[in-house]
């Protein structure tokens, strides 16, 4: 599966009756690939997000309409968010996050929660399996939100993912799961006042005066406890199927993100459409930039 990150294309019949037809697909294989890396080419030239966020929508609705089982669209989804990896890769996006699991879908119907629990456990077990791939493209992975709501097995294998690619350098992958921005901020607040508390008594304990702490939270003690402290801010927020919503999706750190919202549900996203986000993006980079800078002069 995680060879995918490496080199990705169609899969090949090798015991095809008709050798024309391996020669046809190798071609129209390597054709593609040569025309992706010269559309990437030719995308680098103008300025390149550091940082890609995904609200995967519309996983439940593609299999409603493809009359396939509910958790089939996941599955499929699930290959759609290996494939935009791939892609971002190739494209030298250095940070990708994706919102797989918002902590209001614990209200959903028991059975589905069930099976997206069970989903997660199969695919992070798939990823500690290959971890040595994962390490060989130096890719870190990271889970956001609050892992003890999640079942001990998932919570398990989230936190060995973790472990085991902690120190590699390159794409770092995030996955908020369970997660919200409001539980986010909630906890940064809390690690900041925990935080203040342990100095205070220590200084009390040593009968040491109160010269640095003060009772006033600032944007940057925040910023230092939030899931995604070390992490830029997206420039790109991505949900498809259409919607406008954000779903409490890192509204801390969204403040100047490109939202874009296109048409096709998450399972069908794919290389164009992350394509055209991109272009985009560069065509509103220049009123970004200038509103960031703005930003910064009235802090």
């Amino acid at each position: 599966m995680l060879s995918s990150l490496i080199s990705y294309s169609p899969s090949v019949n090798l015991k095809m009756e008709n050798p024309d037809e391996l020669i046809t697909t190798g071609i129209l294989a390597s054709l593609q690939n040569f025309v992706r890396k010269c559309i990437v080419a030719v995308l680098s030239y103008g300025p390149m997000p550091k940082h890609i966020a995904f609200i995967m929508d519309g996983n439940r609705r593609y299999a409603k309409f493809r009359s396939i089982q509910e958790g089939s669209g996941h599955r499929v989804g699930f290959s759609a968010l290996i494939a935009s990896l791939l892609y971002c890769y190739e494209m030298g996006v250095k940070y990708i996050t994706v919102y797989a699991f918002s902590i209001d879908n614990f209200k959903r119907d028991p059975t589905e929660v069930k099976s997206l629990m069970e989903l997660m456990e199969e695919k992070i077990n798939e990823l500690l399996e290959n971890r040595n791939v994962i390490n060989k493209v130096n890719c870190k992975i990271n889970f956001w939100g609050n892992l003890d709501m999640l079942s001990e097995p998932v919570r398990v294998a989230a936190q060995k993912l973790m472990a085991s690619t902690a120190e590699n350098t390159g794409l770092v992958f995030s996955v908020c799961m369970p997660y919200n921005s409001t539980s986010e901020i909630v906890n940064a607040v809390n690690k900041v006042c925990a935080e203040r508390r342990d100095i205070l008594q220590r200084e009390h304990a040593d009968n040491v005066a109160n010269s640095g702490v003060h009772s006033d939270i600032s944007v940057e003690d925040l910023d230092r406890h939030m899931y995604s402290a070390g992490c830029p801010d997206p420039d790109i927020v991505i949900r498809t199927s259409g919607e406008t919503r954000l779903s409490n999706f890192l509204l801390w750190q969204t403040t100047f993100s490109h939202l874009q919202n296109p048409d096709p549900l998450w399972p069908e996203f794919s290389f164009k459409h992350l394509v055209w986000a991109i272009l985009q993006y560069q065509r509103v980079y220049p009123y970004i930039e200038q509103s960031r800078t703005h930003a910064k002069k009235q802090l």
